[in-house]
């Protein structure tokens, strides 16, 4: 167990994180120019949904994938709010910045995912492949969920816009057009079409990870002096409390769906985890007014390693016992 939770803690991803916070501590001139930030943003958000839209397509629909699915939606269009209010009520987070924590511990974490099927194969615990589908349809529901409670704090030029105005700009919002469409896409088009962008999808995808993780970095240091005030004491326990909040709910519904003994430790660790791959990206595109700082502190630097040493077997060891 410490030898997987130092492998990942040393991964490249996490490191490339560090450099660019250390760089930004250090005031080093290392940047990454904004036009490439936002497209390694949207190349992560179309990998993201594209490689989920091919799991659907590759197992099919059966009754308990589209349980599976509609389980880690509902979890991940509530969460945000549970997590909103617990914010609200304990720290002194205000509402855009507060709601932009919230959609990274609605929404996933593709690492946590990774670590929890490795320690799964290590202890010969089978899970259903269909589980990266149920992962990818739990990144987007969080984000809508936040900027629907961000947009009635963001004014637009003068004016509130109104309820419709609302709706359509969380619904069409960029990152949340390409992850859906991305994801149907790659249900449409299925094995060949994951054969084809194979190159591009999948292999490039933890080199633009890196990139996008040393952005992150850099930003995170940019605005830690700022964001360390918020980073009280109540915050700080959110991102421990948060976790097991959102590994309760899941393990509540993975037992009438009927999920095996590793599909449910799979769906505690999704719903435990918070995301700093997807979110990031969408707040970015979507929400710059949030510090990313907090966000990315409490996620990365917090929930993160917590699940990688606490939460992880814990979650293994209580999905044996309640799953059938």
């Amino acid at each position: 167990m410490i030898d997987l939770a130092l492998q990942n803690l040393l991964s490249p991803m996490v490191l490339f994180f560090v450099l660019g916070l250390g760089a930004a501590l250090a005031r080093s001139d290392l940047s990454v120019p904004e036009a490439v930030a936002k497209l390694l943003a949207l190349y992560l958000l179309m990998s993201i949904g594209f490689r989920g839209g091919v799991e659907v397509a590759h197992h099919g629909l059966t009754g308990q994938l589209v349980a599976a699915i509609a389980a880690g939606v509902l979890l991940s269009f509530t969460m945000p709010l549970i997590a909103y209010g617990l914010l609200r009520a304990t720290s002194r987070l205000d509402p855009v910045n507060a709601a932009a924590v919230a959609a990274h511990y609605g929404s996933i974490s593709a690492v946590t995912f990774v670590a929890v099927t490795g320690m799964l194969s290590q202890l010969a615990i089978a899970y259903d492949g269909y589980m990266v589908a149920v992962a990818a349809a739990m990144e987007t529901p969080a984000i809508v969920t936040a900027l629907m409670i961000a947009r009635r704090y963001v004014k637009s030029e003068a004016e509130t816009v109104e309820r419709g105005q609302m709706m359509r700009e969380v619904l069409f919002n960029g990152s949340i057009v390409i992850l859906l469409g991305a994801f149907a896409i790659g249900a449409i088009t299925g094995t060949r079409g994951a054969t084809l962008l194979k190159p591009f999808l999948i292999d490039a995808f933890p080199g633009f990870l890196c990139l996008f993780l040393l952005d992150m970095g850099l930003v995170a240091g940019r605005g830690l002096a700022q964001g360390r005030r918020y980073l009280s004491v109540p915050v700080t326990a959110f991102a421990i409390v948060m976790p097991l909040i959102g590994a309760t709910l899941a393990a509540a519904l993975a037992v009438p769906i009927g999920l095996s003994p590793g599909s449910t430790a799979v769906l505690i660790t999704l719903a435990a985890s918070a995301s700093y791959i997807a979110v990031p990206a969408a707040m970015r595109l979507a929400l710059p007014q949030a510090n990313p700082a907090i966000a990315l502190t409490l996620s990365l630097g917090v929930t993160f390693p917590f699940n990688l040493v606490f939460g992880i077997p814990l979650y293994i060891a209580v999905a044996g016992r309640i799953a059938s």
